[in-house]
């Protein structure tokens, strides 16, 4: 269990919260750092009650592990192996997603419904604040009286008063606009190398992006792909389960599942989120074989990358780099492939990833390549 010892840091309660919710909130973070195993997430759990002392006489950790069952948070089932084992159910998935959206994204401002803002005012459906005269096609459910009538007032007088069109004024309003994302998580052998576990807070931002996605954004889009030696999609109810590989960095593969992924939807704005800590280093070959070099920035690997990104420009998808690493000649590759894209580039450690992710979402700065 010392790899997680790191990584996770339990601050007690001081509130009223039950003892079940207080335990319930740990142990939503250790299976997201178990990768879905109960088993090694109640030994954790009960090696902090050993510290902490969290539960009591009355209120045990089998007490808790009961009324997991009770609430439909856990079943029992049959391994593989034939032994009888305990599996989460998609209840504490979805729970541990929504307590990855408090965690990341709950002291942000909370958005309103609807979907994405663009930069262009006019005919649409959220209100900016201020006002503009009547065009030719607005609805009269956006005219404003109060604004109108003051017009009208000062144009005609209160004593003789009458209203014509150029008294009118409606709520000005953004353009908004649907978004097909591809969030791109590289599960190559680093991402836990080097005394830190990077692949959790990578999970936990997907999770996270999924839930806020689902619940305030409907008609968005988001498909989550991995990427090491090879590259393919996973669900959103496998991302508790998502572990690092004995892989390279495939990104060139991982880029090309995800223009192929958004080349099917029919949204016009789209785009790339990419969450990598290492340098490209491996690629596919032709006849299935697979070229690897893990020795430095490989000129053939990164030239098939700068022209995935060049072609991902030409049909107007932008990619953003999220880089969890601080090397020099990293950045140098970023930097590089950022700009054959035409996208953007976050060079951060692991502290803000799902912050920055989040306000780029919201934000949609993109720009029309």
């Amino acid at each position: 269990m010392g790899k997680y010892r790191k990584s996770i840091i339990f601050q007690p309660h001081e509130d009223n919260t039950s003892l079940f919710d207080k335990l319930l909130e740990i142990f939503m973070e250790l299976i997201t750092h178990t990768s879905g195993d109960f088993d090694e997430a109640i030994d954790w759990l009960k090696e902090l009650d050993k510290v902490y002392d969290i539960t009591n006489e009355d209120y045990t950790i089998d007490d808790f592990i009961e009324e997991l069952k009770k609430k439909g948070y856990i079943r029992e089932e049959v391994k593989p192996d034939g032994k009888n084992g305990i599996k989460i159910t998609n209840k504490t998935e979805q729970a541990i997603r929504k307590h990855a959206l408090e965690q990341i994204f709950g002291n942000l401002k909370r958005a309103g419904a609807g979907k994405h803002k663009t930069k262009h005012s006019g005919i649409g459906n959220e209100k900016t604040g201020d006002f503009r005269e009547f065009q030719f096609g607005d609805g009269f459910d956006q005219v404003s009286m109060t604004e109108s009538f003051k017009n009208a007032q000062i144009h005609h007088g209160i004593g003789d008063f009458s209203m014509s069109e150029r008294d009118l004024v409606v709520n000005d309003t953004h353009h908004q606009t649907q978004m097909s994302t591809v969030l791109m998580i590289d599960i190559s052998h680093s991402m836990i190398l080097y005394g830190e576990d990077r692949i959790t807070p990578a999970k936990k931002v997907a999770m996270a992006l999924a839930e806020f996605i689902t619940t305030r954004y409907a008609k968005d889009t988001l498909d989550i792909i991995v990427f090491g030696n090879d590259s393919w999609p996973v669900k959103i109810a496998d991302l508790p389960y998502l572990q690092v590989g004995p892989y390279h960095t495939n990104t060139v593969a991982g880029l090309q599942l995800a223009m192929k992924i958004l080349s099917r939807k029919r949204n016009a704005n789209k785009q790339i989120f990419m969450i990598t800590d290492g340098k490209p280093s491996c690629l596919k070959m032709q006849d299935g074989s697979y070229y690897k070099n893990s020795a430095g920035l490989d000129d053939h690997i990164t030239k098939k990358c700068y022209n995935m990104a060049a072609q991902a420009r030409k049909l107007n998808i932008p990619i953003t780099t999220f880089m969890i690493a601080s090397d020099p000649y990293l950045q140098e590759f970023v930097r590089e492939f950022t700009k054959s894209n035409h996208g953007r580039a976050y060079y951060s450690g692991l502290k803000g990833l799902g912050e920055m992710i989040f306000e780029d979402y919201e934000n949609n700065k993109r720009k029309k390549l």
